[in-house]
């Protein structure tokens, strides 16, 4: 590592599931062994002079799954999994405002962001033990409901893709894309399985992808 003359080198904390950056700090060799030891962000305070974990009060830790140096090896990159809130403010990122100062808290890396969102309310609807929403109604139902909500949405997704208007085809998509969803909430498999999935295929042939499966 190329380590300024104060000893520190600049870490970037990027959201694992979706892309997104959600803040920037400083660390040095005695942080980054910590977050190496404990898998979780630690940095280093310019201002307070000392090692700090992020979250040690709010409890919105960066859990760390992978460390990566750039080319030149004087910037690393954290991905990471948040707990809450990466910014002191409350937003879920530091990089919350253009820099004309309008501000998008949503703003995130791609939009797959969002399905990240919807498992987490789709899970809640699962353990609730409130009255029964229609999601909830879904998944008490279980596999056989689930698979006709999908292959419904899929007809009608399909009904539109020709010469539907454009309005009518997102909206079918959606419709189909939120009921995979709930099966996969079902089947208890994170969409992130799914990220990681077609993370995969980049570079590979799609005739190559489905000869290796037997299709």
């Amino acid at each position: 590592m190329k380590w300024d003359e104060r000893g520190l080198i600049p870490a970037v904390a990027q959201d694992v599931r979706d892309g997104s950056v959600l803040m920037v700090a400083w660390m040095n060799a005695e942080a980054l062994a910590k977050t190496r030891e404990t898998g979780f962000a630690h940095f280093w305070s310019r201002s307070r002079g000392r090692l700090w974990k992020k979250g040690e009060t709010s409890g919105n830790v960066l859990a760390v799954k992978e460390i990566r140096v750039d080319c030149d090896e004087d910037t690393l990159l954290l991905r990471v999994e948040a707990a809450g809130p990466a910014c002191h403010t409350g937003k879920r990122t530091c990089f919350y405002r253009t820099v004309d100062g309008a501000e998008d808290e949503g703003a995130r890396g791609c939009d797959a962001g969002v399905l990240d969102r919807l498992e987490a309310v789709l899970q809640s609807r699962r353990d609730s033990d409130a009255g029964k929403s229609y999601t909830k109604s879904l998944l008490d139902a279980g596999a056989e409901q689930i698979l006709a909500k999908i292959a419904e949405e899929h007809g009608e997704l399909a009904a539109e893709i020709p010469d539907g208007t454009r309005d009518k085809v997102v909206h079918e998509t959606a419709d189909l894309i939120f009921h995979v969803m709930v099966g996969l909430v079902w089947r208890d498999i994170p969409v992130t399985d799914v990220w990681r999935e077609l993370e995969r295929r980049f570079g590979t042939s799609g005739h190559v992808e489905k000869a290796s499966r037997g299709k």
